[in-house]
């Protein structure tokens, strides 16, 4: 069967492995749209449950397809293009957001061999591509030819930078102790358990041995901190400063309704799930069960996808009862804690897997 299948995948023409492709990408897409439909439902039950409210439930049985009335309703909605601003840069700016938010998905393992594009520079890839993704935020604010969604653009920008160098010194402490940016053998490297996982390294006869006591402190912090730059890096609350009601009206989205609107939010969304998936990666095993006990009854896929499940509910929690930080707040915590206490852990971290003798 499987000599067979090589056989076939070696015999095809180049125009069909091409259409072959483009059709997993696409049902990749399609399905990925589907479930953040459902995880948009639930940010906003999670929502309602804390402020004591029903939450969206008219639409289809207990609520469930309001998200596709959402986006019907944003569809049929007239696009209004503001007569002063960028009209081919106002409309091309959430595109930008929606294709990035998309292509960084290529690298990012659910299951063993369940990924797009398992290349050995996944890490890197994420980190350019989410970088990237601000373009569409600035270009969005320049566009509409307004000072509130100016403003709120350069926050973004700002805010959005200043959180990305803390996550990129958070990430090498990961990649130090796995020895690899390949997304699926940094899952590899915390097999075994939940002692094994990176937020929980203090099993003492693995790789580092007993070096894993002083490791966990560190890296259950570290998963902390990327937690919190997760936040700041897709706009949330408490860190939603670019868009804040209360001083920008909708930051760099004021100007924005309809269709333009709609693939704005979903950007945003997918670039939250995307953060959830990163950290169960990073942190929690990837697709691992938490005991391991040789023989598995739950697929790896469950597990992937119910880590993420707990993730966005954190997310969704701490949008529900965290009050907003102030501008200051923000940018202080990023250049004055995050920075100086990730860049810390990673020397600790790189003298540690150095002079333990472990991931090279």
């Amino acid at each position: 069967m499987i000599t067979s299948l090589i056989f076939f995948w070696s015999d095809l023409s180049p125009m069909m492995w091409f259409g072959l492709k483009l059709a997993q990408v696409a049902a990749f897409v399609l399905i990925l749209s589907v479930i953040l439909a459902f995880l948009i439902l639930m940010d906003r039950k999670v929502w309602a449950a804390v402020q004591m409210r029903r939450g969206p439930n008219v639409v289809g049985p207990f609520g469930l397809l309001q998200s596709f009335a959402d986006l019907l309703k944003f569809v049929f909605k007239e696009i209004i293009i503001p007569a002063g601003s960028d009209k081919s840069l106002f409309i091309l700016a959430p595109l930008i957001t929606l294709v990035m938010a998309f292509l960084a998905w290529a690298v990012v393992p659910i299951a063993p061999g369940w990924v797009m594009s398992d290349i050995n520079v996944g890490v890197l890839y994420v980190l350019a591509i989410s970088s990237l993704g601000v373009y569409g935020i600035i270009i969005g604010g320049w566009a509409s030819n307004s000072k509130y969604p100016f403003m709120g653009a350069l926050r973004s920008t700002a805010q959005m930078i200043s959180y990305e160098v803390s996550i990129g010194f958070i990430i090498l402490t990961v990649v130090f102790l796995a020895g690899s940016m390949n997304l699926s053998e940094i899952v590899s490297s915390q097999a075994g358990g939940f002692y094994n996982w990176n937020m929980f390294r203090f099993n003492p006869y693995n790789t580092y041995g007993w070096w894993n006591l002083l490791l966990f402190p560190i890296m259950f912090y570290m998963g902390i901190l990327f937690f919190i730059s997760a936040l700041a890096e897709t706009n949330r609350p408490p860190f939603d400063l670019p868009e804040a009601e209360s001083e920008l009206v909708a930051g760099f989205m004021v100007e924005y309704s309809s269709t333009p609107y709609l693939l704005f939010m979903f950007g945003e969304y997918l670039n939250m799930t995307l953060m959830c998936a990163m950290f169960t990666i990073l942190f929690l095993g990837g697709w691992g069960a938490p005991i391991e006990i040789g023989v598995q009854f739950i697929p790896p896929v469950f597990w992937f996808m119910g880590k993420c499940l707990f993730m966005f509910f954190m997310f969704a929690m701490v949008k529900a009862i965290v009050p907003r930080y102030r501008y200051d707040q923000l940018m202080r915590l990023g250049w004055k804690v995050f920075l100086p206490v990730s860049l810390m852990s990673v020397v600790i971290v790189s003298t540690i897997v150095v002079f333990a003798g472990g991931a090279s």
